[in-house]
Protein backbone atom coordinates (compact mmCIF):
# COMPACT_ATOMS: atom_id res chain seq x y z
CA UNK A 1 0.00 0.00 0.00
CA UNK A 2 1.59 3.36 -1.13
CA UNK A 3 1.94 6.23 1.77
CA UNK A 4 0.04 9.31 0.83
CA UNK A 5 2.70 11.85 1.61
CA UNK A 6 3.01 15.71 0.38
CA UNK A 7 5.77 15.81 -1.94
CA UNK A 8 7.59 17.87 -4.16
CA UNK A 9 10.44 17.38 -7.09
CA UNK A 10 13.25 15.82 -4.73
CA UNK A 11 11.10 13.39 -2.81
CA UNK A 12 9.69 12.01 -6.31
CA UNK A 13 13.48 11.41 -7.21
CA UNK A 14 13.93 9.19 -4.17
CA UNK A 15 13.98 5.47 -5.37
CA UNK A 16 11.77 2.86 -3.88
CA UNK A 17 14.11 1.35 -1.22
CA UNK A 18 14.33 5.01 0.49
CA UNK A 19 10.43 5.61 -0.09
CA UNK A 20 9.43 2.67 2.04
CA UNK A 21 10.82 4.07 5.04
CA UNK A 22 9.00 7.23 5.02
CA UNK A 23 5.93 7.16 7.06
CA UNK A 24 3.25 10.00 7.50
CA UNK A 25 3.67 12.86 10.12
CA UNK A 26 0.71 12.09 11.29
CA UNK A 27 0.44 15.69 13.05
CA UNK A 28 -2.47 15.48 15.33
CA UNK A 29 -0.80 12.89 17.47
CA UNK A 30 1.23 15.51 18.73
CA UNK A 31 -0.38 16.26 22.21
CA UNK A 32 -0.54 19.69 23.56
CA UNK A 33 2.45 18.39 25.90
CA UNK A 34 4.33 17.62 23.10
CA UNK A 35 4.05 21.33 21.75
CA UNK A 36 4.57 23.16 24.93
CA UNK A 37 7.60 20.85 25.14
CA UNK A 38 8.81 21.81 21.64
CA UNK A 39 7.82 25.40 22.75
CA UNK A 40 10.33 25.39 25.90
CA UNK A 41 13.02 23.56 24.34
CA UNK A 42 13.45 26.52 21.03
CA UNK A 43 12.43 29.50 23.39
CA UNK A 44 15.47 27.98 25.80
CA UNK A 45 17.83 27.08 22.58
CA UNK A 46 16.99 30.31 20.30
CA UNK A 47 17.79 32.96 23.60
CA UNK A 48 21.20 30.40 24.34
CA UNK A 49 22.11 29.58 20.52
CA UNK A 50 21.95 33.39 19.69
CA UNK A 51 25.17 33.27 21.48
CA UNK A 52 27.16 30.37 21.12
CA UNK A 53 25.90 28.88 17.43
CA UNK A 54 27.20 29.40 14.04
CA UNK A 55 25.73 32.45 12.19
CA UNK A 56 23.42 31.18 10.30
CA UNK A 57 21.11 29.17 13.00
CA UNK A 58 19.14 31.70 13.64
CA UNK A 59 18.83 32.79 9.99
CA UNK A 60 18.33 29.40 9.15
CA UNK A 61 15.78 29.06 11.33
CA UNK A 62 13.44 31.04 9.59
CA UNK A 63 14.83 30.23 6.06
CA UNK A 64 13.79 26.64 6.78
CA UNK A 65 10.15 27.71 8.18
CA UNK A 66 10.37 26.64 11.82
CA UNK A 67 8.66 28.24 14.55
CA UNK A 68 9.65 28.43 17.89
CA UNK A 69 6.02 28.25 18.73
CA UNK A 70 4.97 25.08 17.60
CA UNK A 71 6.06 21.60 15.75
CA UNK A 72 6.61 22.16 12.61
CA UNK A 73 4.42 20.04 9.76
CA UNK A 74 6.36 18.16 7.12
CA UNK A 75 4.39 19.79 4.26
CA UNK A 76 5.62 23.59 5.62
CA UNK A 77 8.79 22.43 5.60
CA UNK A 78 9.17 20.91 2.07
CA UNK A 79 7.40 24.14 1.06
CA UNK A 80 10.13 26.60 2.22
CA UNK A 81 12.87 23.98 2.33
CA UNK A 82 12.66 23.91 -1.63
CA UNK A 83 13.68 27.30 -1.88
CA UNK A 84 17.25 26.15 -0.68
CA UNK A 85 16.90 23.05 -2.76
CA UNK A 86 16.30 20.35 -0.18
CA UNK A 87 13.41 18.58 1.55
CA UNK A 88 12.33 16.60 4.86
CA UNK A 89 11.01 13.28 5.10
CA UNK A 90 9.03 11.76 8.19
CA UNK A 91 10.48 8.66 9.56
CA UNK A 92 10.53 5.98 12.60
CA UNK A 93 12.79 6.40 14.44
CA UNK A 94 16.38 5.60 13.67
CA UNK A 95 16.96 3.94 9.88
CA UNK A 96 19.77 1.78 8.88
CA UNK A 97 23.12 4.15 8.26
CA UNK A 98 23.34 3.48 4.18
CA UNK A 99 19.91 4.34 4.01
CA UNK A 100 20.14 7.62 6.16
CA UNK A 101 23.33 8.54 4.35
CA UNK A 102 21.71 7.82 0.42
CA UNK A 103 18.78 10.11 1.60
CA UNK A 104 21.06 12.39 2.74
CA UNK A 105 22.80 12.22 -1.12
CA UNK A 106 19.71 12.77 -2.83
CA UNK A 107 19.31 16.11 -0.29
CA UNK A 108 16.92 15.11 1.70
CA UNK A 109 16.48 15.36 5.35
CA UNK A 110 15.84 12.23 7.34
CA UNK A 111 13.47 13.10 10.44
CA UNK A 112 12.10 11.29 12.88
CA UNK A 113 8.51 12.78 13.77
CA UNK A 114 7.96 11.37 17.30
CA UNK A 115 8.96 14.32 19.62
CA UNK A 116 10.88 13.57 23.14
CA UNK A 117 8.77 13.14 26.43
CA UNK A 118 8.57 16.24 29.16
CA UNK A 119 10.96 13.99 31.31
CA UNK A 120 13.45 13.94 28.40
CA UNK A 121 13.51 17.35 27.78
CA UNK A 122 16.86 18.26 28.20
CA UNK A 123 18.39 15.33 26.12
CA UNK A 124 17.12 11.83 24.73
CA UNK A 125 18.97 8.79 22.99
CA UNK A 126 16.22 8.66 20.46
CA UNK A 127 16.29 10.50 16.84
CA UNK A 128 13.00 13.07 17.30
CA UNK A 129 11.68 16.15 15.58
CA UNK A 130 13.40 18.75 18.03
CA UNK A 131 16.58 16.89 17.12
CA UNK A 132 16.17 16.48 13.49
CA UNK A 133 14.04 19.66 12.77
CA UNK A 134 15.82 21.99 14.83
CA UNK A 135 18.95 21.15 14.46
CA UNK A 136 19.75 19.97 11.14
CA UNK A 137 17.70 22.00 9.36
CA UNK A 138 18.91 25.30 10.06
CA UNK A 139 22.52 24.83 9.48
CA UNK A 140 21.81 23.95 5.56
CA UNK A 141 20.23 27.09 5.27
CA UNK A 142 24.40 27.43 4.69
CA UNK A 143 25.86 26.60 1.27
CA UNK A 144 29.07 25.64 1.82
CA UNK A 145 27.26 22.95 4.87
CA UNK A 146 24.79 22.12 2.68
CA UNK A 147 26.77 20.83 0.21
CA UNK A 148 28.94 19.10 2.55
CA UNK A 149 25.89 17.22 4.18
CA UNK A 150 25.04 16.09 0.61
CA UNK A 151 28.50 15.08 -0.35
CA UNK A 152 29.14 12.94 2.99
CA UNK A 153 25.62 11.25 1.64
CA UNK A 154 26.96 9.98 -1.54
CA UNK A 155 30.23 9.24 0.52
CA UNK A 156 28.48 7.33 3.58
CA UNK A 157 25.85 5.49 1.18
CA UNK A 158 29.19 3.66 -0.21
CA UNK A 159 30.41 2.57 2.97
CA UNK A 160 30.53 -0.96 3.72
CA UNK A 161 29.36 -3.02 6.73
CA UNK A 162 29.87 -5.82 9.13
CA UNK A 163 27.12 -8.02 10.70
CA UNK A 164 28.45 -6.10 14.05
CA UNK A 165 26.97 -2.88 12.44
CA UNK A 166 23.89 -4.27 11.70
CA UNK A 167 23.99 -5.81 15.50
CA UNK A 168 24.41 -2.48 16.84
CA UNK A 169 21.84 -0.70 14.69
CA UNK A 170 19.21 -2.93 16.25
CA UNK A 171 20.97 -2.55 19.56
CA UNK A 172 20.72 1.27 19.98
CA UNK A 173 16.98 1.60 18.24
CA UNK A 174 15.76 -0.82 20.09
CA UNK A 175 17.36 0.85 23.60
CA UNK A 176 16.16 4.46 22.17
CA UNK A 177 12.70 3.47 22.21
CA UNK A 178 12.45 2.43 25.60
CA UNK A 179 13.71 5.02 26.49
CA UNK A 180 11.42 7.06 24.99
CA UNK A 181 8.16 5.23 25.77
CA UNK A 182 5.99 5.09 28.76
CA UNK A 183 5.59 2.31 31.10
CA UNK A 184 8.68 0.73 30.26
CA UNK A 185 10.61 -1.62 33.12
CA UNK A 186 13.36 -0.41 34.28
CA UNK A 187 14.54 -4.22 33.92
CA UNK A 188 14.09 -3.92 30.67
CA UNK A 189 15.99 -0.44 29.70
CA UNK A 190 18.85 -2.16 31.73
CA UNK A 191 18.76 -5.32 30.23
CA UNK A 192 19.03 -2.54 26.48
CA UNK A 193 21.66 -0.66 27.71
CA UNK A 194 23.69 -3.45 28.58
CA UNK A 195 23.22 -5.11 25.19
CA UNK A 196 24.79 -1.74 23.72
CA UNK A 197 26.98 -1.77 26.38
CA UNK A 198 28.11 -5.59 25.22
CA UNK A 199 28.30 -4.50 21.93
CA UNK A 200 30.18 -1.67 21.97
CA UNK A 201 33.24 -3.37 23.70
CA UNK A 202 32.85 -5.89 22.21
CA UNK A 203 36.76 -6.15 19.88
CA UNK A 204 35.94 -5.84 16.58
CA UNK A 205 37.96 -4.18 13.66
CA UNK A 206 35.97 -1.08 12.52
CA UNK A 207 34.25 -1.20 9.12
CA UNK A 208 33.71 1.83 6.68
CA UNK A 209 30.58 3.01 8.12
CA UNK A 210 31.73 2.52 11.61
CA UNK A 211 34.53 4.96 11.13
CA UNK A 212 32.55 6.97 8.51
CA UNK A 213 29.62 7.10 11.02
CA UNK A 214 32.17 8.78 13.65
CA UNK A 215 32.97 10.91 11.23
CA UNK A 216 29.34 12.09 11.14
CA UNK A 217 28.93 12.50 14.89
CA UNK A 218 31.94 14.58 15.78
CA UNK A 219 30.69 16.80 12.78
CA UNK A 220 27.01 16.82 11.81
CA UNK A 221 25.92 15.85 15.55
CA UNK A 222 28.39 16.95 17.59
CA UNK A 223 30.41 19.44 15.43
CA UNK A 224 31.71 22.43 16.43
CA UNK A 225 33.22 25.36 14.30
CA UNK A 226 36.13 28.31 14.85
CA UNK A 227 39.06 27.82 16.76
CA UNK A 228 39.91 26.03 20.06
CA UNK A 229 39.50 29.28 22.09
CA UNK A 230 36.26 30.26 20.37
CA UNK A 231 34.03 27.83 19.09
CA UNK A 232 30.50 27.69 17.49
CA UNK A 233 28.37 25.31 17.67
CA UNK A 234 26.47 24.06 14.26
CA UNK A 235 26.22 20.19 15.25
CA UNK A 236 22.30 19.13 15.54
CA UNK A 237 23.15 16.88 18.52
CA UNK A 238 24.19 20.43 20.55
CA UNK A 239 21.96 22.42 18.87
CA UNK A 240 19.10 20.66 20.05
CA UNK A 241 19.97 20.21 23.87
CA UNK A 242 19.53 22.43 26.02
CA UNK A 243 21.48 20.44 28.63
CA UNK A 244 24.32 19.36 26.07
CA UNK A 245 24.57 23.05 24.39
CA UNK A 246 25.69 24.88 27.72
CA UNK A 247 27.49 21.59 28.80
CA UNK A 248 29.90 21.75 25.59
CA UNK A 249 31.10 25.13 25.87
CA UNK A 250 32.45 24.33 29.19
CA UNK A 251 36.51 23.75 29.81
CA UNK A 252 35.62 20.16 31.49
CA UNK A 253 34.76 19.51 27.28
CA UNK A 254 38.06 18.72 25.68
CA UNK A 255 38.29 21.09 22.22
CA UNK A 256 40.27 19.10 19.35
CA UNK A 257 41.20 20.93 16.57
CA UNK A 258 39.21 18.40 13.82
CA UNK A 259 40.97 16.17 11.30
CA UNK A 260 41.11 12.38 9.71
CA UNK A 261 41.50 11.01 13.31
CA UNK A 262 37.82 11.97 14.60
CA UNK A 263 37.13 8.35 12.55
CA UNK A 264 39.06 6.44 14.81
CA UNK A 265 37.78 8.30 18.31
CA UNK A 266 34.53 6.17 19.10
CA UNK A 267 31.26 7.61 21.14
CA UNK A 268 28.56 6.77 23.09
CA UNK A 269 25.17 8.21 22.52
CA UNK A 270 23.90 7.40 26.50
CA UNK A 271 26.23 10.30 27.78
CA UNK A 272 27.33 13.67 27.29
CA UNK A 273 30.60 14.18 24.97
CA UNK A 274 33.87 14.20 26.92
CA UNK A 275 35.50 15.72 23.78
CA UNK A 276 34.55 17.59 20.79
CA UNK A 277 36.14 18.84 17.39
CA UNK A 278 36.16 22.30 16.24
CA UNK A 279 36.44 22.52 12.22
CA UNK A 280 37.76 26.42 11.22
CA UNK A 281 35.48 26.32 8.16
CA UNK A 282 32.77 24.48 6.70
CA UNK A 283 35.03 23.78 3.64
CA UNK A 284 37.51 21.77 5.86
CA UNK A 285 34.74 19.45 6.50
CA UNK A 286 35.43 18.58 2.72
CA UNK A 287 38.81 18.23 2.76
CA UNK A 288 38.95 15.67 5.97
CA UNK A 289 35.75 13.92 4.35
CA UNK A 290 37.71 12.88 0.80
CA UNK A 291 40.71 12.69 2.55
CA UNK A 292 38.68 9.83 4.11
CA UNK A 293 36.78 8.49 1.22
CA UNK A 294 40.60 7.94 -0.48
CA UNK A 295 40.77 4.73 2.07
CA UNK A 296 37.13 3.27 1.36
CA UNK A 297 37.09 0.21 -0.48
CA UNK A 298 34.88 2.67 -3.29
CA UNK A 299 38.18 4.48 -4.50
CA UNK A 300 40.78 1.29 -3.36
CA UNK A 301 39.38 -1.74 -5.27
CA UNK A 302 41.53 -4.54 -4.98
CA UNK A 303 41.08 -7.82 -2.68
CA UNK A 304 40.46 -5.59 0.83
CA UNK A 305 37.64 -4.25 -0.61
CA UNK A 306 36.37 -7.54 -1.79
CA UNK A 307 37.28 -9.30 1.72
CA UNK A 308 35.27 -6.29 3.25
CA UNK A 309 32.12 -7.16 1.05
CA UNK A 310 32.34 -10.98 1.80
CA UNK A 311 32.97 -10.36 5.62
CA UNK A 312 29.81 -8.09 5.18
CA UNK A 313 27.27 -10.18 4.17
CA UNK A 314 25.53 -7.65 3.11
CA UNK A 315 24.36 -6.86 -0.83
CA UNK A 316 27.73 -4.96 -2.29
CA UNK A 317 29.21 -4.22 -6.11
CA UNK A 318 32.44 -4.70 -7.67
CA UNK A 319 33.32 -2.51 -10.31
CA UNK A 320 36.59 -4.59 -12.79
CA UNK A 321 38.66 -2.64 -14.92
CA UNK A 322 36.30 -2.59 -18.15
CA UNK A 323 33.82 -0.83 -15.90
CA UNK A 324 31.61 -4.18 -15.78
CA UNK A 325 29.69 -4.00 -12.21
CA UNK A 326 28.69 -7.63 -10.17
CA UNK A 327 26.46 -7.27 -8.01
CA UNK A 328 25.47 -9.49 -5.28
CA UNK A 329 26.45 -11.46 -1.84
CA UNK A 330 29.95 -11.80 -2.31
CA UNK A 331 31.00 -15.55 -0.93
CA UNK A 332 34.96 -16.41 -2.00
CA UNK A 333 37.78 -15.11 -3.61
CA UNK A 334 41.31 -16.18 -5.01
CA UNK A 335 44.47 -14.70 -5.09
CA UNK A 336 47.51 -15.11 -6.08
CA UNK A 337 50.71 -14.20 -4.64
CA UNK A 338 50.89 -10.85 -5.30
CA UNK A 339 47.93 -10.59 -3.20
CA UNK A 340 45.74 -10.10 -6.93
CA UNK A 341 41.90 -11.66 -6.92
CA UNK A 342 42.34 -13.72 -9.63
CA UNK A 343 38.59 -15.31 -8.91
CA UNK A 344 35.05 -14.38 -7.18
CA UNK A 345 32.22 -15.83 -6.46
CA UNK A 346 28.45 -14.28 -5.25
CA UNK A 347 25.80 -16.54 -3.93
CA UNK A 348 21.81 -15.70 -4.46
CA UNK A 349 20.45 -13.20 -6.63
CA UNK A 350 23.31 -11.29 -8.74
CA UNK A 351 22.76 -8.77 -11.37
CA UNK A 352 25.23 -7.27 -13.97
CA UNK A 353 25.42 -3.44 -15.02
CA UNK A 354 27.73 -0.80 -16.21
CA UNK A 355 27.64 2.80 -15.57
CA UNK A 356 24.82 2.26 -12.97
CA UNK A 357 22.68 0.43 -15.30
CA UNK A 358 21.46 -2.99 -15.55
CA UNK A 359 23.16 -5.09 -18.90
CA UNK A 360 20.31 -5.92 -20.59
CA UNK A 361 19.89 -9.56 -20.42
CA UNK A 362 21.84 -10.20 -17.06
CA UNK A 363 19.51 -9.43 -13.95
CA UNK A 364 18.77 -11.70 -11.25
CA UNK A 365 16.57 -13.83 -13.44
CA UNK A 366 19.45 -14.97 -15.14
CA UNK A 367 22.10 -15.37 -12.22
CA UNK A 368 19.58 -16.10 -9.87
CA UNK A 369 22.39 -18.43 -7.99
CA UNK A 370 25.10 -16.63 -8.29
CA UNK A 371 27.92 -15.37 -10.44
CA UNK A 372 31.62 -16.50 -10.41
CA UNK A 373 34.59 -15.42 -12.79
CA UNK A 374 38.04 -15.68 -13.44
CA UNK A 375 40.06 -11.80 -13.51
CA UNK A 376 43.13 -11.60 -15.16
CA UNK A 377 45.57 -11.85 -17.71
CA UNK A 378 45.65 -14.96 -20.14
CA UNK A 379 48.70 -17.16 -19.68
CA UNK A 380 51.95 -16.49 -22.11
CA UNK A 381 50.02 -13.06 -23.62
CA UNK A 382 51.12 -9.72 -22.70
CA UNK A 383 47.82 -8.29 -23.93
CA UNK A 384 44.47 -8.24 -21.13
CA UNK A 385 41.78 -9.73 -22.99
CA UNK A 386 39.74 -6.52 -22.50
CA UNK A 387 42.52 -4.59 -24.58
CA UNK A 388 42.40 -7.03 -27.57
CA UNK A 389 40.82 -5.55 -30.90
CA UNK A 390 38.59 -7.76 -33.25
CA UNK A 391 42.38 -9.25 -34.96
CA UNK A 392 44.11 -10.23 -31.71
CA UNK A 393 40.81 -12.00 -31.13
CA UNK A 394 41.05 -14.05 -33.84
CA UNK A 395 44.58 -14.01 -33.79
CA UNK A 396 44.03 -16.17 -30.03
CA UNK A 397 41.04 -17.86 -32.02
CA UNK A 398 38.08 -16.24 -29.68
CA UNK A 399 35.56 -16.71 -32.45
CA UNK A 400 31.86 -16.84 -31.79
CA UNK A 401 30.12 -20.22 -32.15
CA UNK A 402 33.59 -21.95 -32.05
CA UNK A 403 35.47 -23.83 -29.10
CA UNK A 404 38.43 -22.21 -27.28
CA UNK A 405 40.34 -23.47 -23.93
CA UNK A 406 42.75 -20.91 -22.49
CA UNK A 407 44.94 -20.56 -19.35
CA UNK A 408 44.68 -17.39 -16.98
CA UNK A 409 48.31 -16.38 -15.22
CA UNK A 410 46.67 -17.69 -12.00
CA UNK A 411 46.39 -21.57 -13.62
CA UNK A 412 42.64 -21.08 -14.05
CA UNK A 413 41.38 -22.85 -16.99
CA UNK A 414 38.06 -22.29 -19.42
CA UNK A 415 37.12 -24.54 -21.94
CA UNK A 416 33.96 -24.48 -23.98
CA UNK A 417 32.00 -22.80 -26.81
CA UNK A 418 32.10 -19.08 -27.08
CA UNK A 419 28.64 -17.71 -28.29
CA UNK A 420 28.92 -13.75 -28.13
CA UNK A 421 30.43 -10.71 -26.31
CA UNK A 422 29.08 -7.85 -24.95
CA UNK A 423 31.42 -4.24 -25.00
CA UNK A 424 31.40 -1.43 -22.91
CA UNK A 425 31.02 2.02 -24.78
CA UNK A 426 35.26 2.44 -25.34
CA UNK A 427 34.47 -0.84 -27.62
CA UNK A 428 36.36 -3.22 -24.83
CA UNK A 429 35.10 -6.69 -24.06
CA UNK A 430 33.67 -6.86 -20.89
CA UNK A 431 31.78 -9.82 -21.11
CA UNK A 432 31.88 -13.37 -22.95
CA UNK A 433 29.12 -16.26 -22.76
CA UNK A 434 30.53 -19.21 -23.19
CA UNK A 435 28.13 -22.60 -23.38
CA UNK A 436 29.35 -26.85 -22.77
CA UNK A 437 31.70 -24.80 -20.50
CA UNK A 438 34.36 -26.27 -17.95
CA UNK A 439 36.48 -24.02 -15.46
CA UNK A 440 39.15 -25.41 -13.10
CA UNK A 441 41.53 -24.37 -10.78
CA UNK A 442 43.91 -26.59 -9.95
CA UNK A 443 41.93 -29.83 -9.26
CA UNK A 444 39.23 -28.61 -8.42
CA UNK A 445 36.05 -27.67 -11.14
CA UNK A 446 34.74 -24.16 -10.47
CA UNK A 447 32.12 -24.19 -13.06
CA UNK A 448 30.54 -27.38 -15.18
CA UNK A 449 28.52 -27.73 -17.88
CA UNK A 450 25.39 -28.93 -15.93
CA UNK A 451 25.51 -25.20 -14.23
CA UNK A 452 24.33 -23.58 -17.47
CA UNK A 453 26.02 -21.07 -19.66
CA UNK A 454 29.10 -19.51 -18.17
CA UNK A 455 29.14 -16.10 -18.16
CA UNK A 456 32.70 -14.68 -17.89
CA UNK A 457 33.70 -11.61 -16.65
CA UNK A 458 36.38 -9.55 -18.58
CA UNK A 459 38.83 -7.24 -16.41
CA UNK A 460 42.32 -7.42 -15.55
CA UNK A 461 41.66 -6.18 -11.45
CA UNK A 462 38.88 -4.78 -8.99
CA UNK A 463 38.98 -0.90 -9.08
CA UNK A 464 36.24 -0.57 -6.85
CA UNK A 465 34.05 -2.23 -4.05
CA UNK A 466 30.76 -0.56 -2.42
CA UNK A 467 27.92 -1.23 -0.92
CA UNK A 468 24.45 -1.81 -2.24
CA UNK A 469 23.75 -2.87 -5.95
CA UNK A 470 24.95 -0.71 -8.92
CA UNK A 471 21.44 -0.62 -10.52
CA UNK A 472 19.00 -0.57 -7.53
CA UNK A 473 16.29 -1.41 -9.80
CA UNK A 474 18.04 -4.88 -10.47
CA UNK A 475 17.03 -6.24 -6.50
CA UNK A 476 13.61 -6.07 -4.85
CA UNK A 477 15.09 -3.90 -2.12
CA UNK A 478 11.42 -2.74 -0.33
CA UNK A 479 12.13 -5.43 2.39
CA UNK A 480 13.41 -3.77 5.15
CA UNK A 481 11.46 -4.95 8.37
CA UNK A 482 13.28 -3.65 11.82
CA UNK A 483 13.06 -5.99 14.50
CA UNK A 484 11.70 -2.80 17.26
CA UNK A 485 9.01 -0.15 16.63
CA UNK A 486 8.50 2.60 18.17
CA UNK A 487 5.80 2.05 20.82
CA UNK A 488 2.80 4.56 20.61
CA UNK A 489 1.87 6.15 23.92
CA UNK A 490 -1.33 5.03 25.42
CA UNK A 491 -2.96 8.27 27.62
CA UNK A 492 -4.40 7.32 30.76
CA UNK A 493 -7.71 9.69 32.28
CA UNK A 494 -5.17 11.73 33.93
CA UNK A 495 -2.89 12.20 31.75
CA UNK A 496 -5.91 13.20 28.98
CA UNK A 497 -7.01 15.66 31.77
CA UNK A 498 -3.47 17.03 32.10
CA UNK A 499 -3.28 17.45 27.81
CA UNK A 500 -6.33 19.18 28.45
CA UNK A 501 -5.51 21.85 30.86
CA UNK A 502 -2.21 22.38 28.46
CA UNK A 503 -4.97 22.64 25.49
CA UNK A 504 -6.29 25.65 27.37
CA UNK A 505 -3.21 27.36 28.18
CA UNK A 506 -1.97 26.86 24.57
CA UNK A 507 -5.68 28.47 23.50
CA UNK A 508 -5.99 31.30 26.04
CA UNK A 509 -2.33 32.50 25.35
CA UNK A 510 -3.07 32.41 21.37
CA UNK A 511 -6.16 34.93 22.18
CA UNK A 512 -6.29 38.40 21.85
CA UNK A 513 -6.70 38.82 25.27
CA UNK A 514 -5.23 36.69 28.43
CA UNK A 515 -8.31 35.52 30.50
CA UNK A 516 -7.18 35.54 34.48
CA UNK A 517 -10.08 33.90 35.59
CA UNK A 518 -9.52 30.55 33.15
CA UNK A 519 -6.17 30.37 34.40
CA UNK A 520 -6.91 30.72 37.82
CA UNK A 521 -9.56 27.46 37.53
CA UNK A 522 -6.85 25.49 35.37
CA UNK A 523 -3.76 26.30 38.01
CA UNK A 524 -6.07 25.27 40.94
CA UNK A 525 -6.89 21.93 38.86
CA UNK A 526 -3.51 21.33 38.15
CA UNK A 527 -2.21 22.09 41.68
CA UNK A 528 -5.24 19.26 42.61
CA UNK A 529 -4.84 16.66 40.50
CA UNK A 530 -1.17 17.52 38.98
CA UNK A 531 0.73 19.17 41.40
CA UNK A 532 4.45 17.83 40.40
CA UNK A 533 4.05 18.80 36.61
CA UNK A 534 6.36 21.99 36.26
CA UNK A 535 6.23 23.34 32.93
CA UNK A 536 2.74 24.05 32.89
CA UNK A 537 2.78 26.56 36.08
CA UNK A 538 5.65 28.13 34.14
CA UNK A 539 3.42 28.86 31.38
CA UNK A 540 0.85 29.98 33.63
CA UNK A 541 3.14 32.29 35.13
CA UNK A 542 4.52 33.41 31.58
CA UNK A 543 1.23 35.06 30.73
CA UNK A 544 0.71 36.47 34.54
CA UNK A 545 3.89 37.82 35.59
CA UNK A 546 4.08 41.02 34.40
CA UNK A 547 0.64 42.06 36.42
CA UNK A 548 2.42 41.43 39.86
CA UNK A 549 -1.13 40.44 41.13
CA UNK A 550 -2.05 37.75 44.12
CA UNK A 551 -2.55 35.35 41.57
CA UNK A 552 0.75 35.93 39.74
CA UNK A 553 2.82 35.32 43.21
CA UNK A 554 0.47 32.33 43.86
CA UNK A 555 1.78 30.50 40.69
CA UNK A 556 5.41 32.38 41.60
CA UNK A 557 5.15 30.58 45.29
CA UNK A 558 4.15 27.27 43.11
CA UNK A 559 6.67 26.86 41.13
CA UNK A 560 9.59 28.04 43.67
CA UNK A 561 8.16 24.86 45.67
CA UNK A 562 8.50 23.01 42.93
CA UNK A 563 12.12 23.73 42.84
CA UNK A 564 12.65 22.17 46.25
CA UNK A 565 10.46 19.16 45.53
CA UNK A 566 11.86 18.15 42.32
CA UNK A 567 16.14 19.13 42.34
CA UNK A 568 16.30 17.27 39.35
CA UNK A 569 14.42 19.74 37.50
CA UNK A 570 14.76 22.98 39.27
CA UNK A 571 17.21 23.97 36.58
CA UNK A 572 15.01 23.89 34.00
CA UNK A 573 11.95 25.76 35.72
CA UNK A 574 15.48 28.42 36.92
CA UNK A 575 15.41 28.67 33.24
CA UNK A 576 11.89 28.83 32.15
CA UNK A 577 11.99 31.92 34.55
CA UNK A 578 15.16 33.47 33.11
CA UNK A 579 13.59 34.00 29.74
CA UNK A 580 10.93 35.91 31.33
CA UNK A 581 13.12 38.12 32.89
CA UNK A 582 14.85 38.80 29.46
CA UNK A 583 11.46 39.18 28.35
CA UNK A 584 10.53 42.15 30.89
CA UNK A 585 13.66 43.46 30.65
CA UNK A 586 13.75 44.01 26.84
CA UNK A 587 9.92 45.38 27.62
CA UNK A 588 11.31 47.90 29.74
CA UNK A 589 14.51 49.28 27.63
Amino acid sequence: MEIKIETNELLDRLPPHLKQYIKPQNYEQYTPINQAVWRYVMRKNVDYLAKVAHESYLGGLKKTGISIDEIPSMYGMNRILKEIGWAAVAVDGFIPPNAFMEFQAYKVLVIASDIRQLENIEYTPAPDIIHEGAGHAPIIASPDYAEYLRRFGEVGAKAISSAHDIDMYEAVRELSILKEAEGISQELINAAEARVEELQNKKVKPSEISLIRNLHWWTVEYGMVGTVENPKIYGAGLLSSIGESVWCMKDEVKKIPYSIDAAYQDFDITKPQPQLYITPDFAYLQEVLEEFANTMAVRKGGWRGLKKLIKSKQLGTIEISTGLQISGNFSRMIKNEDNEVVYFETEGETALSYREKEVIGHGILRHKKGFRSPLGKLKGINLAIENMGPRDLQAYNFYDGKPIEFEFESGITVAGLNVTGIRNLRGELMLIQFTDCTVKYKNEVLFSPEMGDFDMAVGKEIVSAFAGAADYNSFDLETHNATSETIRPQLSEKEIELNSLYKKVREIRNSEEINTTKLQQIFKILGENHPTDWLLPLEIYELVSENNSDFSQEVLKHLLNLKKQRPKVAHLIEGGMELLEMKTKEVIN
